[in-house]
């Protein structure tokens, strides 16, 4: 029983060091796969040209497409989803149901209204991100007090004002594709709510890492106190912890994660139902390990799906079908089962 439980965290760091592998391969992958292909030597020689601003050797237009397409498209891939992730797991853990996505609270429906809303006022690339990230913000801060005046569970009370916030930013933004112009408006909205990374510049990547390092240090610096709330209330309290000031930190950061996902993005689901259940069967239940395990296993799953989104047609597929594809029959797996997993 002693050498087993001294090999545990052998295993899991062997498990870490294979996934940190993995999700650096795929990256590596991804930079490059595409229309215009590239070696890994090209990619060396294209990043050490890039960090000591000496000249290299490469095909021509190389360059452009390294540094302006695909590098910040794969790096906002990582991002959303190790950020959308993580927010699943942290939502699950604080909810103690696995079956919680980051959608819960109404984030992502209320930043899917924030870019309805932009696009039908004629907002650029950049203006539909911000005011759909404000707007994603809006719907979980309003979920937030609408639970503040009830006067039954608060943690029942927010799910159920996340519920109906939710309904209430989906139903607004069925109205605004009513009224949007059938040949542009409409059509740019109906692709931007499937999710998609085609259009990523520089300038989103920057706009998606702060909020996103906002959101993800707390949660990873507290993680360890993420075991607390899956216990009783009374329990928690009497080792000290503040559990509620606790959640509202969860909250916050979670709801960070998922707005300025969904504000670069487009609707993506399922990534923060799915992949922390994959994290569990090779991580166990300890946050400690499994807010880790979520940001690395995220971001490659979602770098991964959008290669599938660019390469496998000749026109791009819509993320958050694919995204469906794979997370449905899971889910309907997690139904059958009751989302139990196993305890690795």
């Amino acid at each position: 029983m002693r050498k087993t439980e001294l090999s545990k965290p052998r295993s899991y760091r062997m498990r870490f060091a294979a996934l940190s592998a993995v999700l650096l391969a795929v990256l590596l992958g991804s930079a490059m796969l595409g229309r215009f292909p590239l070696s890994l030597r090209e990619i060396g020689n294209l990043l050490f040209s890039g960090l000591s601003g000496t000249e290299g050797t490469w095909k021509d237009g190389a360059q452009k497409v390294f540094f302006e397409i695909r590098l910040p498209r794969i790096a906002a891939a990582a991002l959303v989803g190790a950020g959308l992730s993580l927010a699943g797991v942290s939502y699950q853990g604080m909810f103690r149901n696995p079956m919680v996505s980051p959608d819960i609270l109404g984030a992502s429906s209320g930043a899917g209204f924030g870019a309805a809303l932009a696009i039908l006022l004629g907002a650029g690339y950049f203006g539909i991100s911000l005011i759909a990230f404000c707007f994603g913000l809006a719907a979980v801060f309003l979920a937030w007090v609408i639970s503040r005046f009830s006067k039954t569970n608060q943690t029942l009370a927010m799910i159920l004002a996340g519920m109906m916030t939710s309904s209430l930013f989906s139903a607004g933004t069925s109205f605004v594709k009513l009224v949007a112009d059938t040949q542009q408006q409409l059509p740019a909205i109906t692709y931007w709510l499937m999710g998609s990374l085609a259009s990523i510049k520089k300038t989103d990547v920057l706009f998606l890492l702060i909020p996103t390092a906002i959101g993800a240090l707390p949660l990873f610096f507290l993680r360890w106190r993420m075991n607390l709330l899956t216990l009783n209330e009374d329990e928690a309290k009497s080792m000290g912890v503040n559990t509620g000031l606790l959640r509202v930190i969860v909250i916050v950061c979670a709801t960070l994660l998922t707005a300025s996902g969904v504000a670069v993005s487009g609707m993506i689901g399922w990534i923060g139902l799915v992949i922390p259940h994959f994290c569990r069967m090779l991580f166990g239940y300890d946050y400690r390990r499994l807010i880790p395990g979520s940001v690395l296993f995220g971001a490659a799953f979602l770098v991964v799906v959008d290669d599938v989104a660019r390469l496998a047609t000749t026109s791009e597929i819509p993320l958050g079908i694919l995204t469906a594809f794979i997370g449905a029959p899971i889910f309907f797996y997690l139904i059958l089962t009751g989302g139990a997993s196993r305890e690795s």
